[in-house]
């Protein structure tokens, strides 16, 4: 009997030990292979259900139902799981939320965690938080150690307004960083930006850029692979030669420093600015640009290049600056002339040259003086005009000692009409490049008498203003080109210096001021104040204002001259075809014959000189209107007398070429000494 009651109590015992071993199986999780970490074991903290299953010798722990766990300070959330014990893995199905030290959460509908290496692999509908930001993909793996998150079948983060997308991310949870590889898209109300590569801290939303990257705002696009962009601010440094293009423009540098906020863009070491609406580009070492109000101030060497369909021109100066007059808001003022422009040209000479605010564009029409070129024409040549009478131009004093130079040479001179009948004869033998006086004048002529009637009747039209011919006439801006100290411009048919140039696209007028010089061929042209005006991006007409003088070098030291008040030239293609010289005019000119040899020199005065070219080289000169002058032979000249008033060679000063404006900028300029005179043996 005793016996018995043993054997009862004894499988009683077993039986309950085996019952209460399958209602506290969270006891027995408890207890761990000795030498496993503690922080490693992963703690069930709750479930509504607990079932062991035995698969292949390997025992599993499944919950159902709330199920919620915990390893070290991480808590996991989910509708089920699954528990390894050897392995130590977990694998969770439902609702999955990871809390690490409340600082990073991570969810989706699927996880596999491997509680030894604390790595996290998530899918379907997987995202990565920490408040700020959100990492989102089909699959994300999370490092519980290293807290960097990453997906590398695509995804996106979104930090804010913006939204980034690419086919890899990683993502630093202690510095905030994250990095994308391939196909990266950044999303924002106000640009977006896309490249291959890019490092993006969500702290500072500072964007690195690595790789080549386009950033586009709708009115301008960025190209860069090497810099810095902070997306919130619009502030970027790039290096590597960045580009920012516009519909209009394209500015690239060794270095561009920009910020969005202001419209403000520095460039840094070979700058190349290019306004393709205009056809012009401007080089320099420096520049600024403002975005929003489409300027751009160049130093450092700056060079604009206007291009043209066969010539193009070349401006060089110590300071370039270039902005647009919108239609609706500029003034439009007469082009200056006479003592207006030296008030100009003072002021031009104090600007500073961080000068940004523009000129006011100059468009409308000439003033009234530069049209009475014609009305004193039409009056010297009206009915009732002193060509009645001839007047005698070339008199030679009667105490002139002359020397015979040829045989057919002029002879020793006792009056003015023996003078004139000789010199008839004289003229036979010269060359046809002479001097012809017209109507109203002396003719000694070298050319059909018909002929030199003809030209001297010949009416130059009046100088008003052609109608807009700027490239952009369509267009609702107008640009306008400030260049100041040590200008020069150089093109296979013109070139020049000046102090100070105003160009507008308005009227494609390029305006000097201070003591500008212009050279084409072989003339000197120069004024107080020169107006060129271009059409169709072609030299049209030429004005030099005040003190005008034109220079053209014969031989060394030898120089056939023109001055009056104003001179007006027009251009036929791209040489000079013929000149109007009005007010107080006077001539020196040359006289050779048909071996070339030097006969007599000429000064003349008259109301009004036309000059003539043909193949850009002098033709014919016509005087009209009361001229006088005196005809000396060569070897008699007085060489006191052999320059005009104000005269001046400055050959030294003409560029050569365009690529002494490219490269010589900065070179000390040569000291110029004085010409040295010669005696009469060296003639």
């Amino acid at each position: 009997m005793i016996l018995k009651m043993q054997q009862l109590v004894k499988c009683g015992l077993i039986l309950t030990g085996l019952f209460l071993g399958r209602l506290f199986p969270a006891t027995a999780q408890e207890t761990q292979p000795a030498g496993r970490d503690s922080n490693n074991v992963i703690h069930i903290i709750q479930s509504d259900k607990l079932n062991v299953l035995t698969k292949d010798s390997v025992q599993l722990n499944r919950f159902i139902g709330n199920a919620i766990f915990r390893q070290g300070n991480t808590l996991f959330y989910c509708d089920s799981a699954l528990i390894n014990r050897a392995s130590n893995i977990l694998d969770a199905y439902g609702h999955i939320h990871i809390n690490q030290a409340d600082s990073i959460h991570i969810y989706g509908e699927y996880l596999h965690y491997e509680g030894n290496t604390r790595m996290a692999t998530l899918r379907d509908n997987a995202r990565l938080t920490d408040g700020k930001v959100t990492l989102s993909g089909p699959e994300l793996q999370y490092d519980m150690n290293a807290r960097i998150g990453t997906y590398v079948k695509g995804g996106k983060l979104v930090n804010g307004s913006s939204v980034l997308t690419s086919q890899e991310g990683y993502y630093y949870a202690d510095t905030k960083d994250v990095y994308f590889n391939y196909n990266v898209l950044l999303v924002d109300p106000e640009y977006t930006l896309s490249t291959d590569t890019l490092l993006y801290n969500t702290q500072t939303k500072i964007a690195t850029i690595v790789a080549p990257t386009t950033i586009n705002d709708g009115k301008t696009v960025m190209y860069a692979t090497s810099g810095e962009y902070n997306t919130e601010t619009g502030e970027g440094n790039f290096d590597s030669r960045p580009t920012i293009e516009d519909s209009t423009a394209t500015i690239t540098a060794d270095r561009i420093t920009m910020d969005k906020r202001t419209g403000l863009a520095y460039a840094t070491g070979n700058m190349v600015y290019r306004d393709t609406a205009q056809h012009m580009t401007l080089l320099s070492n420096y520049g600024t640009v403002n975005q929003t109000e489409k300027t751009i101030l160049a130093t450092q060497h700056p060079l604009m290049i206007l291009e043209r369909e066969k010539d193009t021109l070349y401006l060089a100066a110590d300071t370039l600056f270039s902005g647009v007059l919108k239609r609706d808001t500029f003034t439009v003022a007469p082009v200056r002339t006479s003592a207006d422009s030296a008030v100009l040209a003072d002021s031009t000479s104090n600007m500073p040259d961080s000068l940004r605010q523009p000129l006011s564009d100059s468009t409308e029409a000439l003033v009234a003086d530069t049209s009475a070129f014609a009305k004193k024409l039409k009056h010297a040549l009206a009915p009732g005009d002193s060509s009645k009478a001839l007047v005698p131009a070339m008199v030679v004093p009667k105490d002139s000692a002359l020397i015979t130079l040829k045989p057919n040479a002029v002879g020793i001179l006792k009056d003015t009409a023996k003078a004139m009948a000789i010199l008839r004869d004289t003229t036979r033998a010269l060359k046809a490049d002479s001097i012809v006086l017209s109507k109203d004048s002396a003719v000694i002529g070298l050319k059909s008498k018909a002929l030199a009637l003809k030209d001297s009747l010949q009416q130059p039209p009046a100088l008003a203003l052609e109608a807009d011919t700027s490239a952009a006439k369509d267009t609702s801006e107008i640009r306008y080109v400030r260049a100041w100290h040590h200008v020069r411009i150089y093109s296979d048919s013109l070139q020049g210096v000046a102090d100070s140039i105003y160009y507008s696209s308005k009227d494609s007028i390029f305006r000097f001021y201070r003591n500008p010089v212009l050279w084409a061929n072989e003339t000197q042209l120069s004024g107080d104040t020169i107006f060129l005006y271009t059409k169709n991006q072609k030299a049209d007409k030429l004005l030099l204002d005040q003190n005008a003088l034109l220079v053209k070098e014969s031989d060394p030291q030898l120089y056939n001259q023109i001055k009056g008040n104003q001179i007006t030239g027009y251009f036929a293609g791209q040489a000079l075809d013929w000149m109007h010289v009005d007010g107080n005019a006077e001539s020196i000119y040359y006289v050779r014959d048909d071996d070339s040899a030097y006969v007599s020199v000429n000064r003349t005065l008259s109301g009004i000189i036309n000059i003539y070219f043909r193949e850009g080289e002098l033709h014919s000169i016509s005087f009209i209107k009361d001229p006088e002058g005196t005809m000396y032979p060569f070897t008699q000249r007085p060489l006191d007398q052999m320059q005009l008033e104000n005269f001046h060679w400055d050959i030294r000063r003409r560029p050569k070429s365009k690529y002494e404006l490219m490269g010589t900028m900065g070179d000390v300029k040569i000291k110029e000494e004085p010409p040295v005179q010669k005696t009469e043996d060296d003639f």
